[in-house]
């Protein structure tokens, strides 16, 4: 099915976060871009350029994804693709008519040390290949530095927002928090990024977290800076893609996700579900209905030669992923948000460590995101929850 192309925002438009329902503070918004109008919270696949698991024009025209994510400092390090983006511009590369984020080279640092761009250089690069929001070089701040080692990452990536902007031009440009494990530094950096005039704000060097389900850390994190972000930018949870997590990010008032991990997991034989992930190797039945699997038994499905099982079950993995996100959004249509966070706290212990950290009034988080949290009717005890 070839579904009709987005409508360009009017240029007045662009960069307008407009919120059409809330449930505390979870919100349901539509963020303005010059590809068209974009649902949130939303999801946005992750695309490596070199290796396209599933084609984007088909997450457009099959799956119903208004906005992915790719790397400018990937396709930048490749000629062909450097010069087919430059000439053509990035959706043209991807083949992808909606919205389009790049990524800085930031994630490349963490795993690879440091990358070899200039910060302002890779703006202007994803400036000239047309993506609708581009994102500032900032400084990953890994869970295991010390507060010297993440205070320099804040105050590092501040010093570059300015000069980060002037090279986006009228680019949307993401503006990251970073600050590692501590709450003071989080507040720092969401403050300091927050007087600039970025289009999104991102909560970054979360990745380790999620790969270890520290989710408690991760709830603090949130809490410790989500406050401070004006309402009218929506905030991305960069490298959040599990759809366990989806409920209690959007809860705390989180708009955008990311995540590859359709593609990864799928790579390794893993199948994305509501509560977790499993290995092929050890299903018998299906546990989750679906029209990709529906016509296979996992025994036929192991028997598939590596390509065609991992492309299967990459789409499987995207549709269960992108159902998850609706049923959360569903959720705050219906006012029910945080007894869906409460229902997902009892699949996963690591989510209950979460949601426990979240109501206990004796806890580290800041005063001034409870009575910020609170301020939104008191969505915790309208649940029920307290």
């Amino acid at each position: 099915m070839t579904r009709a192309e987005p409508v360009p925002c009017r240029p007045a438009d662009i960069s307008r976060f407009e919120i059409v329902r809330r449930d505390g503070r979870a919100r349901l918004g539509r963020f303005h871009t010059t590809h068209g109008v974009v649902s949130t919270p939303a999801l946005l696949p992750v695309i490596n350029p070199n290796i396209r698991t599933i084609p984007p024009r088909e997450m457009w025209d099959d799956f119903g994804v208004e906005m992915l994510i790719t790397n400018s400092y990937i396709i930048r390090g490749k000629d062909t693709l450097r010069e087919q983006a430059l000439d053509q511009g990035v959706h043209s590369l991807l083949d992808f008519p909606g919205a389009v984020m790049t990524d800085s080279g930031t994630f490349q640092s963490y795993v690879y040390g440091e990358v070899e761009v200039d910060p302002e250089e890779i703006v202007r690069f994803q400036r000239d290949i047309g993506v609708d929001v581009a994102t500032m070089l900032d400084v990953f701040g890994r869970p295991d530095m010390d507060f010297e080692e993440s205070a320099a990452a804040v105050r590092e990536t501040a010093a570059r927002a300015e000069r980060s902007l002037e090279a986006a031009g009228e680019t949307m440009l993401n503006g990251p928090i970073q600050g590692g494990l501590f709450p003071e530094l989080r507040a720092e950096s969401a403050t300091s990024m927050a007087a600039h005039a970025f289009a999104v704000h991102p909560i970054g060097g979360i990745v380790p977290l999620m790969e270890q389900r520290r989710y408690r850390e991760l709830a603090r994190i949130i809490t410790s800076c989500r406050h401070l972000i004006p309402p009218q930018r929506p905030v991305h949870l960069f490298g959040c893609g599990h759809p366990h997590l989806f409920p209690l990010a959007i809860a705390l008032g989180v708009d955008f996700f990311d995540s590859a991990a359709y593609a990864l997991f799928a790579r390794d034989g893993r199948l994305i579900v509501p509560w977790g992930t499993l290995k092929l190797e050890d299903i018998e039945e299906w546990p989750v209905a679906s029209r990709y699997l529906c016509e296979h038994t996992p025994a036929e499905v192991r028997a598939m030669e590596h390509p065609q099982r991992e492309a299967l079950l990459a789409r499987f993995n995207l549709e269960v992923t992108l159902a998850e996100l609706a049923r959360a959004r569903e959720a705050v249509r219906r006012g029910r948000i945080w007894e869906l966070v409460e229902r997902k706290a009892a699949e996963h212990p690591a989510l209950g460590e979460a949601l426990a950290y979240l109501l206990d009034t004796d806890s580290e988080m800041p005063a001034e995101f409870r009575t910020w949290l609170d301020a939104a009717s008191n969505p915790l005890r309208r649940a029920g929850i307290l």
